[in-house]
């Protein structure tokens, strides 16, 4: 070989290198190991091995989630992509970047037993596809699928052919900018709109979504200048903590006393925040009120609820702009919040300790003392399932990017990989994954010991109503027997043990204050198994 010259492999692998990422997931193939092995030697990358392709894809997704750069995977080709589709759509509907370099049969080998269209298997996610042209062209199209992840903000997936992999080129360090120089408030109608309605408004909220995280500050002064109560959306969760007029998650998660004060509001102010229909629910509250939209993304506006102004625009310098108009017209302030019970907005009715069934531990008290007792700098996620809502509404998290639900495509069993992504995002403070009992059967056992291999901080509380909640409730709905929905799986407890973790049962209340200190001496990855009785979890929220 050339002196001038490198494998293909080893340009993708310097790519990697040149756009400053060092950690990839993944799980090795014919198609993708000696790239892998070339970024570990050569390149000095850390390669986190998963059991399950798809786990590295969320586990990429997670650490992006937290360290807000564009978080890269890899897989070889054929059952390998397929088994990430359920990974890229969560990606794709939760708008995170990531890219995923996903090996190709061979070019030349059109019957290969693993042949699969990737392309159209791709794009069915929800994902974008980079197709890499020729070895020559390696670098660039590495650089081209990492700028199309930033800007798209979804997954994309790199296709590289696997006889590509030896043949010789020279590297050339491609790397693409990125213009994101924040927008600022467009002139003209909408701001006069959207300025007006907010400065007549008598009741306003102000509510954020995951849009708006940067915006923080921004947005508090404005609200403080409206003296107007402050909520988000639930991807946003934690962004206004203790602020005193923090009525935290807008919607169907609300508490009953905020979603009255929603209801009564004449006016919204929504800022990075798609209006879904879990935050407006179905519409009902945005009855009744002038609602201002601003976004700067936007395939944002309209998509679920049509406002009545909106702004294309920077969440952080609208707000500023309208603040700076409201003091142009000494318009007062609303005076809202002067009418507000804020201790009543936030309270959830208390789990009951001593109501449970014999051999169960009362789900909603349950998570009202791990919320007293887990680390308060904690990074939270939450598997998919009926449990999952009053988690969200009684387990706090310090910040947006300390929260990641991994609800976007409604799946369960993502949870324990998200977890895993997380804290190696974010080594030094703890991870908590909340689970149930199918999502850690279909996911959790496949990457808990991923964990204890890692020797990663991991909190795992499974729910374990021994059913499917959802498909529980339904039977239960339309007086059937719910059997079928109903398992008898095995001890988490003794499976996380045998996995390398330290496992605990939780059978009653003084069971889980046992368990309680024990996590504070935790010295590897610990799960806590919770024995729930399915007919006293609480619906889900949604």
């Amino acid at each position: 070989m050339a002196e001038d010259k490198i494998y293909t492999y080893q340009s993708i692998a310097k790519s990697v290198q040149d756009h400053g990422i060092d950690t990839m997931f993944g799980l090795m193939g014919d198609a993708n190991l000696f790239m892998v092995d070339h970024y570990v030697r050569a390149c000095g990358g850390t390669f986190v091995p998963v059991a399950y392709e798809g786990s590295s894809v969320l586990m990429a997704l997670s650490w992006s989630h937290v360290t807000g750069q564009v978080g890269v995977a890899t897989v070889t080709h054929g059952p390998a992509l397929t088994n990430c589709v359920t990974a890229l759509a969560e990606g794709a509907r939760g708008n995170i970047p990531m890219v995923l370099l996903a090996g190709d049969t061979p070019v030349m080998i059109s019957q290969h037993l693993q042949s699969i269209d990737q392309r159209e298997t791709v794009k069915a996610a929800g994902a974008g596809f980079e197709q890499m042209r020729a070895p020559e062209t390696a670098s660039y199209d590495f650089a081209n699928a990492y700028y199309r992840a930033r800007v798209e903000r979804r997954p994309i997936v790199l296709n590289m052919p696997a006889d590509f992999m030896w043949q010789e080129v020279v590297h050339e360090k491609k790397i693409f900018p990125v213009f994101s120089t924040p927008s600022y408030v467009p002139e003209g109608d909408g701001l006069d709109q959207a300025v007006g309605m907010i400065a007549s408004a008598r009741r306003p909220v102000i509510l954020a979504g995951a849009g708006a995280a940067g915006a923080r500050d921004q947005i508090i002064r404005l609200a403080d200048r409206l003296e107007a109560p402050l909520a988000t959306t639930l991807k946003a969760k934690g962004l206004f903590n203790d602020h005193p007029y923090n009525m935290d998650i807008f919607g169907t998660l609300s508490t009953e006393a905020a979603y009255d004060v929603i209801a009564k509001a004449d006016c919204v102010v929504a800022f990075g925040a798609s209006l879904h229909s879990f935050t407006t629910d179905q519409g009902k509250l945005m009855k009744g009120k002038r609602v201002v939209q601003v976004n700067d993304d936007p395939r944002a506006i309209g998509r679920n609820f049509h406002p009545d102004a909106a702004l294309v625009a920077d969440a952080g310098l609208t707000a500023d702009n309208i603040v700076y108009w409201l003091d142009e017209a000494e318009i007062p302030a609303s005076g809202f919040t002067a009418e507000l019970d804020m201790a009543k907005l936030t309270w959830h009715p208390p789990g009951q300790r001593d109501k449970a069934a014999p051999g169960t531990v009362n789900y909603v008290w349950a998570l009202d003392r791990l919320e007293e007792a887990l680390p308060k700098n904690r990074l939270l996620t939450t598997d998919g399932g009926r449990f999952m809502t009053e988690v969200w509404c009684r387990v706090s998290a310090p910040d947006p990017r300390s929260f990641m639900a991994t609800t976007n495509f409604g799946s369960i069993g993502l949870g324990l990989q998200a977890a895993v992504g997380m804290s190696l995002a974010d080594p030094d403070r703890p991870a908590v994954l909340f689970t149930g009992d199918g999502g850690f059967m279909m996911g959790g056992v496949n990457e808990f010991n991923t964990a204890v291999r890692l020797k990663q901080d991991l909190i795992v509380i499974v729910c374990n109503d021994s059913a499917y909640g959802a498909e529980h409730i339904q039977f239960l709905d339309r007086s059937m027997d719910p059997g079928l929905s109903q398992f008898d799986w095995p001890s988490f407890a003794d499976v996380a043990t045998a996995l390398g973790g330290h496992g605990i049962l939780v059978q009653s209340a003084e069971d889980l204050e046992g368990a309680l200190e024990k996590i504070e001496n935790r010295d590897r990855p610990i799960l806590l198994e919770l024995r729930l009785d399915p007919h006293d979890v609480p619906r889900m929220r949604i």
